[in-house]
Parts: C-alpha cells; sequence; structure tokens
C-alpha cells in the first residue's frame, strides 16, 4: 500500500521541539519511546535530551529504573528573534499546555 504522506524534507520544528513536545506529553516517556515519534536514533533523542537538561528547560529525575521530566514553562527560546517568548508559550501555542494566567496575558 503506498504512502499517502510521504516523511517532509524539512519541518518547521526541530528535533529539540519534537522532544520537549513529547516530554510535555508524557513526562515519564521512555528516549526508545521518544526516538521513535520523533524520527530519530535513540543516541539523538538521549543527546538532544541533554540538551534541554543542561541548558536548564527540562529536569529530569530518576524513580527507580525509569527518568521523569520536568519541562520548565518560563524559559525563554534560544533564539535572538523569539528570547522575549517562553518555552511554555510554545507549548500553549502548539495545543500541548493549558495557558496559565500569566501565560493568557
Amino acid at each position: 500500500m503506498p504512502d499517502d504522506h510521504p516523511k517532509p524534507t524539512w519541518t518547521f520544528l526541530t528535533n529539540h521541539a519534537h522532544v520537549l513536545v513529547c516530554i510535555s506529553e508524557q513526562p515519564d516517556i521512555r528516549a526508545r519511546d521518544i526516538a521513535t515519534l520523533v524520527g530519530i536514533t535513540e543516541r539523538a533523542a538521549q543527546s538532544i535530551i541533554s540538551d534541554l537538561v543542561t541548558e536548564g528547560y527540562v529536569t529530569r529525575t530518576k524513580e527507580g529504573r525509569r527518568n521523569h521530566y520536568e519541562v520548565h514553562p518560563d524559559a525563554p527560546l534560544r533564539h535572538p528573534l523569539e528570547h522575549d517568548h517562553t518555552v511554555g508559550e510554545l507549548l500553549v501555542t502548539l495545543g500541548k499546555l493549558r495557558p496559565t494566567a500569566r501565560s493568557a496575558r
């Protein structure tokens, strides 16, 4: 059966944004599952998670044999064009986070 939706050659969001979305939706998600959803290798997913943790966008807590992630919605976006906006605003715009009274202003 032919694929009616071929894989795009580019997207508007980076793999870092895609990983962040996965973590925001499922805080206990495994890197293997992130890799499958995003379409990257598990190693790439682990590297992106490490970037997000190192830069303060996500906190990783070990719970038994699994990791639990917490997204920090007040963290500013990295690019100078978007630096006055936050991760939370991005996630709200994508429908992945409910707006807070503060972000609804």
